[in-house]
């Protein structure tokens, strides 16, 4: 399980069968080694796919927010397949439930998945990009990242403390040659789980009304392509009739 030595390597925590499969593809399209985590589920069809299209794939199945777990993932990725030149953290996290109804464990569990993992992975990331002074970090963020809403507290609270641990991070990094960015997605992507999650809002969208995974994925190669004379911290995309 080698890289070539002209060949990069994109790290994908949260490569889950929407965004963060469409991320994955898209780096892959560009020659980019893939490496895509994600706590459970089948990975073996997004690796099948990202290689039958000419690029190098893998799948490892870790829990972002147990720190052994985090440390000895990027150790076997630096150490057997090459240096990460781009990590997307993806992860969700997204729960509903009122204010009476949010226990003590859901709102820790949104918390871990949202900003602590994020901060993991970030962390070890940071350690290996900068010896080498260069490197694109991506955090994914929501419209909760930006403000909280009725039954979303526990998400909001995640989301914020990942939009800070973000920032924090930009501003450490930037100078040091690491492009550190957070994308804010304001709107429904089409997906399963929010289908499920919000049927009616679903229902109620006009065409193109609702955010494809592919088109959101081109936003984190853009951000990895950008100059750094002008690097962007924070993209917010939303599709055109979401209102602002």
């Amino acid at each position: 399980m080698t890289t070539t030595k002209d060949q990069k390597t994109a790290l994908i925590v949260g490569a889950g069968d929407h965004l963060g499969a469409a991320i994955a593809r898209r780096f892959g399209r560009e020659g980019f080694h893939i490496v895509a985590t994600r706590r459970r589920g089948d990975l073996s069809n997004l690796v099948e796919e990202i290689e039958t299209s000419g690029s190098r794939a893998c799948g490892f199945h870790s829990d972002a927010r147990d720190e052994q777990q985090v440390a000895e993932l990027i150790e076997k990725v630096e150490s057997e397949i090459g240096p990460i030149d781009v990590a997307v953290f993806n992860v969700g996290g997204n729960v509903r439930f009122g204010i009476l109804e949010t226990t003590a464990r859901v709102y820790r569990k949104s918390w871990e998945m949202c900003a602590f993992a994020g901060f993991l992975v970030g962390r070890e990331v940071a350690r290996r990009m900068l010896p080498r002074k260069s490197g694109t970090i991506l955090f994914t963020g929501a419209s909760a990242s930006l403000r909280g809403a009725a039954g979303f507290a526990a998400f909001a609270g995640g989301k914020h403390a990942l939009r800070a641990l973000a920032q924090s991070m930009a501003r450490e990094l930037g100078p040091q040659g690491i492009h550190v960015g957070h994308v804010v997605v304001d709107g429904l992507i089409e997906n399963r789980s929010t289908e499920q999650l919000f049927p009616d809002l679903v229902a109620s969208k006009p065409e193109d009304g609702i955010i494809q995974p592919d088109h959101l994925a081109e936003i984190y190669w853009q951000l990895h392509n950008q100059p750094r004379t002008a690097w962007t911290f924070e993209l917010d995309a939303r599709p055109y009739s979401e209102p602002w």
